[in-house]
């Protein structure tokens, strides 16, 4: 059997793992000889090493096309050998300066550590990280270097952090193209986990069985708009799922093998407008089933303020954060959703509200844009969903049917074409309240009174666009009291309730 030391190294390169040379990038030549030598002995060793590395971790170029071929006719079941890879590689300049297909012959036959394939592995990974820093870092040091008025050191800072979050994500700061048959396996195992759920959705489940039933549940790298006028209760409902979200978080083994949120999951909360303690306040009023004015007011009894107590003490373990810094820009928004991802997970962010995030365009409309852009970027990048409110125009109020529209949404064209999903909060109670006729005028009260009652306690969510699913009404009931949304029950589940079923 030959020794390594007997296979050349690739023009310019030198053995040892050990480099004494600062200018040269950490990389070890004898680990990925090994690692390549084994798996071209025996091709089952590469399920242990295709989770920890790519082609694109190998720092000597010939070796990571070697580990390519390998890996591609391995991934169609046929034999990865120095006989069958030297008819792929006949033309490689590279492979033939170092000796074409007798190299590699040296790396099968000298390879003699194949228990130890994984540990090579993780050492080639490890190294190609450390290189990506050495590079990122000068690239932060050159940019800092260089005094331009167009970089401004905070959005150097924020830069930098993305380029660092990218990297202990991916492993790399740049993911590049990503084949057909990754996207395909990808889109397979979404539509698995929906099936293993009995034809249910494959997203982020609301809490609100209706509104799953359209949307399919709150799906990664989706941006979710959620628009209404005021007092229709948009911030209600946003608060709603992500409580309820938070709630069923339950932590395991996904379907892909990988450790997170199995039910539910952890939120995030950007509340621009309201302070972190009034929307806790919110969210206690729904738990505990106390109206929100009451709980603000502190006119409680001592059975309501028992139960107010315990309602906190079951939600302190509840995995919500809350960010009440007001007009934050949405580069800083994104820096801050990547640091709780990293340290605590997320799964799900909620934006209140769009308009009063900032950006850097001096135009109103191209701000507007700029802020959607990154809000989608965000959703993409972290691949979860973002839910984020919206304010409507006032053009509303001055039709006939106040339904909203597309339209309506505030600098409509870019929210618009970024959203995958925009859904509206509609509720007519509000406004045939506001109706109400004299004490004089008998029969339009009795007609008013009669629509009070049809309307009382309902809301209608709106879905005007879905990408990948059908648009139309959901409906869903609305306590006021305890600013809550629930599913509204059906005429037939009401009859079976009243049979007593």
């Amino acid at each position: 059997m030959n020794d390594i030391s007997t296979i050349p190294a690739v023009a310019g390169q030198q053995a040892p793992a050990a480099i004494q040379n600062p200018d040269t990038m950490p990389h070890s030549v004898e680990a990925e000889q090994q690692l390549l030598g084994a798996i071209l002995t025996n091709n089952d060793l590469y399920d242990r090493v295709a989770s920890v590395i790519t082609s694109q971790h190998f720092y000597d170029p010939v070796h990571a096309r070697i580990y390519e071929v390998a890996a591609a006719r391995i991934a169609k079941n046929a034999l990865a050998s120095p006989v069958t890879l030297k008819a792929f590689m006949a033309d490689d300049a590279g492979l033939n300066e170092i000796g074409g297909a007798a190299y590699l012959v040296n790396l099968a036959g000298a390879s003699i550590s194949a228990f130890a394939v994984r540990d090579y592995a993780q050492m080639i990974y490890d190294l190609a990280i450390r290189r990506e820093l050495i590079r990122l870092g000068r690239d932060i040091s050159d940019k800092a270097g260089r005094v331009d008025v167009a970089s401004e050191p905070k959005e150097q800072i924020v830069e930098a952090e993305q380029q660092l979050y990218k990297l202990s994500e991916q492993g790399q700061t740049e993911s590049g193209f990503k084949s057909f048959l990754k996207a395909v396996t990808e889109a397979v195992n979404v539509t698995n986990e929906a099936y293993q759920r009995g034809g249910g959705m494959a997203g982020i489940s609301t809490g609100l069985a209706d509104l799953d039933k359209q949307l399919g549940g709150l799906h990664p790298s989706d941006l979710l708009i959620l628009a209404g006028r005021p007092s229709m209760g948009k911030t209600s409902l946003a608060t709603n799922i992500a409580f309820n979200v938070a709630k069923a978080y339950k932590r395991g083994i996904k379907p892909d093998g990988s450790e997170g949120a199995i039910d539910g999951g952890v939120v995030g909360f950007y509340s621009l407008e309201m302070s972190a303690e009034q929307l806790a306040g919110r969210i206690l009023s729904e738990a505990s089933e106390i109206s929100s004015h009451k709980i603000r007011q502190g006119d409680m009894t001592e059975g309501e303020f028992r139960r107010f107590v315990n309602a906190a003490k079951d939600l302190e373990a509840c995995p919500l954060f809350i960010d009440d810094t007001p007009a934050l820009p949405i580069a800083q928004l994104a820096a801050r959703a990547r640091r709780l991802k990293r340290t605590h997970g997320l799964d799900l962010l909620v934006i209140d509200y769009l308009q009063l995030c900032r950006g850097t365009a001096e135009n109103r409309v191209n701000e507007i844009g700029e802020i959607s852009m990154g809000m989608k970027a965000i959703a993409k990048e972290l691949q979860i969903p973002v839910v984020a409110l919206s304010q409507l125009s006032r053009q509303v109020e001055n039709r006939e049917d106040k339904r909203p529209q597309l339209s309506d949404l505030r600098e409509s064209g870019s929210i618009e074409q970024d959203a995958d999903v925009v859904m509206f909060v509609y509720r007519e109670e509000y406004y045939k309240e506001r109706e109400k006729p004299g004490d004089h005028e008998l029969d339009k009260m009795e007609e008013w009174k009669a629509a009070m009652e049809r309307l009382h306690a309902k809301a209608e969510v709106i879905v005007g666009k879905q990408r990948h699913g059908p648009i139309g009404t959901v409906e869903l009931s609305f306590e006021a009291q305890f600013t809550r949304f629930g599913n509204l029950a059906k005429a037939w589940q009401q009859g079976q309730a009243d049979d007593g079923y």
